[in-house]
């Protein structure tokens, strides 16, 4: 039976979280704090990690999720009672792999669990082919990115954000084809979620991110993966 770890200082909390995922199949196992959550991580090998940001004691749920990012790739969806934008940006810019805000009610949680485990879960295609714009290229056999000749580490999520627009190279894709194919369809209308990782990806890989030169903005309607030396297949 999987399992999946909730990360709260609060018993009533993780006494309900728990019970949701029990009725969805999975085993739970729990922490309090930051400490305790990552040993748990490496000694049970959990599919899945709710974390929530405000813990108590030494560590908050973001230092927690950047330690975790240094050894362990699995899925972190955020919990808290904050939903201000700048909270989200911030869980993404440590490897948070999605956001579910306080109160939630169980239909709410069991969809973001399922799309996160879905998205980890599914079969990746092998696509034998290296696309070069400019100084970006991106080998989408080896699932890896260079600028200028240099590698760029990429989270899971912004990989396959640049693989989706590197699929249709100067061509504008949808928000809502970006967001069902990266994040799932429960996610389709969620344009933030977008926004924000487009933002970190053109911080890794556009030398001015304010004045993008490779992932354009097409106000209202998407994003493009601009080629120069690329034909179009729109």
């Amino acid at each position: 039976m999987d399992k999946i770890l909730v990360v709260d200082d609060e018993p009533r909390v993780v006494r309900l979280v728990s019970e949701v995922l029990r009725v969805m199949g999975y085993q739970t196992i729990s922490a309090s704090n930051g400490e305790q959550a990552l040993e748990l991580v490496v000694l049970e090998q959990p599919v899945l990690v709710l974390l929530d940001i405000l813990l108590a004691r030494s560590m908050d749920g973001y230092e927690v999720c950047r330690r975790l990012r240094e050894f362990s790739d699995v899925p972190v969806i955020m919990l808290t009672a904050r939903a201000q934008e700048s909270d989200m940006l911030q869980g993404f810019d440590v490897g948070a792999d999605d956001y579910l805000t306080k109160p939630f009610n169980a239909k709410e949680l069991i969809a973001r669990v399922k799309a996160v485990l879905r998205r980890y879960r599914r079969p990746e295609e092998v696509v034998a082919t290296t696309l070069v714009c400019g100084a970006l290229t991106i080998d989408l056999a080896r699932r890896t990115v260079q600028v200028a000749g240099k590698p760029v580490s990429l989270t899971r999520t912004e990989y396959e954000l640049l693989r989706q627009l590197a699929q249709h190279p100067n061509c504008v894709v949808q928000h809502q084809e970006l967001l069902s194919s990266v994040w799932g369809p429960e996610y389709r209308d969620d344009i933030d979620y977008l926004r924000a990782y487009v933002w970190y990806l053109r911080r890794k890989i556009e030398a001015d991110p304010a004045d993008p030169r490779y992932i354009v903005t097409s106000p209202g309607v998407g994003y493009m993966l601009a080629c120069p030396e690329g034909d179009a297949n729109c």
